[in-house]
């Protein structure tokens, strides 16, 4: 008798996971590369950063799914199995305790929340981590609501302005501010506040950064691809939020040589300095506050 039982079990379990199979091996085929990666709005290779980040996006929305067919699955089988049935009436047996099932539901989200914080920590450890003698060091300042460059190294600066609505309601894209990058450069972004928290972020970096009053903050990369990226800020930071956006060019070390030498020659030599803040009475500026 256990042995039929066994062989009717297999056979369901067959007949019901071939066609499962064959279900995922049909969509993750026909998947396109926006999917694959989790529609996140970039391609790999952008920065030297990017594939990891994709990597622990798309593995982490994986196991979620799977957690979460299981999870659907025994509902969905419960609700079947267990289902009041014509003709029975009160309440079924009640189970109070279990341990196997106790520590089952203890044990897994337990670990799933432990293995999303290592793998997260690992990844942003190695992304947070400083780049020694970078080629190219900028000092970024948000102010509202725009953007200010410095190019440290080569003693230029870039003074932006907030992003200009046309009358048909579209951006004037030749007025917003632009970071110039070499490609396959060791970049040190500092990032800096002239006013109140900001956050720069890069859209297809997949990374951002806080911008704080009277902090500076860091960011470490290399671009790696070639193009016109878009950035604005990612903290809500006053009335023309919206329009806090800038522009990322990453080009062949000759045209961004062009484009520093071009810089000096406009006139824009030297740094935009913390002289420019609003906020004066910050710790270790020399200012008083009046007492």
């Amino acid at each position: 008798m256990s042995e039929r039982f066994q062989v009717r079990s297999y056979r369901r379990f067959r007949w019901v996971a071939i066609p499962i199979a064959l279900a995922v091996t049909v969509i993750l085929a026909g998947c396109t590369q926006e999917q694959l990666q989790g529609w996140l709005p970039t391609a790999p290779g952008t920065t030297n950063h990017v594939d990891q980040v994709i990597g622990l996006w798309v593995t982490s929305w994986i196991v979620l799914l799977a957690v979460g067919v299981v999870t659907w699955g025994l509902i969905i089988w419960a609700a079947v199995v267990y289902r009041r049935r014509k003709g029975q009436t009160g309440l079924p047996v009640q189970l109070r305790y279990n341990m196997p099932i106790e520590i089952f539901y203890t044990i897994v989200p337990l670990v799933l929340v432990l293995g999303f914080f290592a793998f997260t920590a690992r990844d942003q450890a190695q992304i947070e981590q400083p780049i020694k003698n970078p080629d190219v060091t900028i000092e970024v300042f948000g102010k509202r609501w725009a953007w200010d460059f410095n190019y440290v190294k080569e003693n230029v600066y870039s003074a932006g302005i907030q992003a200009q609505q046309l009358e048909a309601g579209t951006l004037d894209q030749s007025k917003l501010p632009v970071l110039y990058l070499p490609v396959n450069a060791k970049v040190e972004i500092k990032i800096e506040s002239r006013d109140v928290a900001h956050s720069f972020w890069v859209v297809n970096f997949l990374y951002k950064k806080d911008a704080i009053p009277g902090k500076t903050n860091h960011m470490y990369f290399v671009p790696e691809k070639i193009g016109t990226y878009q950035g604005k800020c990612a903290e809500l930071c006053g009335e023309y939020h919206s329009l806090m956006l800038f522009q990322v060019k990453v080009v062949p070390q000759a045209d961004y040589d062009a484009y520093i030498q071009a810089q000096r020659a406009a006139g824009f030599a030297g740094q935009l300095g913390a002289d420019y803040n609003v906020n004066q009475n910050l710790p270790g500026n020399g200012s008083t506050n009046g007492g």
